[in-house]
């Protein structure tokens, strides 16, 4: 919040002109202001006062400057609102800091601890399942595998029909003479021819 009045000649209205806060062993705020006279300043936490008398606070004004530090032993609350104001009768300045810190150190290192570990057991365990699944992994590609082979090999090779290696016995024929009554041997076609007295059949 700004609230200025025009002063007169030579005067000037309280201004905030910097502003810090560290983290170490405990949280410490420092405001500085300048103006004519000298601003009075003062903090808030979540909208209670906290007096120059308050022994977590130090003031020094060396007009026209006004310095003061805050050091807080307890930290406060995630989100909490801390207030630097500077004050005197022609205005007053104020710097509003959100405070985002956690409450202890250790807590993120705890965490970042936790999900450091997290991390490594997760590899783990995601490693040693794949190695308990290369042996599945390996002999479902071998009957892969195996069932192409079988297929290209049934394609390339198709069945024959059987064949009967026994030739069927040439059938004999018996030629008889006309004279002699002779029989005579042959392949392939049947005759029987008789001729009986010299009879010729025209």
């Amino acid at each position: 919040m700004l609230q200025t009045v025009v002063p007169p000649k030579g005067l000037e209205p309280a201004e905030l002109v910097s502003s810090s806060c560290s983290l170490k062993k405990m949280l410490q705020c420092s405001c500085s202001f300048h103006g004519v006279p000298a601003p009075y300043v003062r903090w808030w936490l979540e909208g209670d006062a906290i007096g120059r008398d308050n022994p977590q606070v130090t003031s020094t004004i060396l007009t026209p400057w006004s310095n003061t530090t805050i050091s807080l032993t307890e930290m406060p609350e995630l989100g909490a609102h801390l207030i630097c104001e500077g004050k005197n009768e022609y205005g007053d300045h104020a710097m509003n800091i959100i405070l985002m810190s956690i409450k202890s150190p250790s807590v993120t290192q705890s965490f970042i601890s936790g999900l450091f570990q997290g991390l490594v057991y997760g590899v783990i365990a995601t490693t040693l399942l794949f190695l308990c699944l290369i042996p599945c992994i390996v002999n479902h590609i071998k009957k892969t595998l195996l069932k192409k082979i079988a297929v290209i090999k049934a394609e390339k090779s198709p069945s024959e029909p059987n064949m009967s290696l026994n030739p069927e016995e040439p059938e004999t024929s018996t030629v008889t003479s006309a004279t002699g009554n002779k029989s005579v041997v042959g392949t392939h076609c049947v005759w029987n021819l008789v001729f009986q007295n010299n009879d010729i059949l025209s």
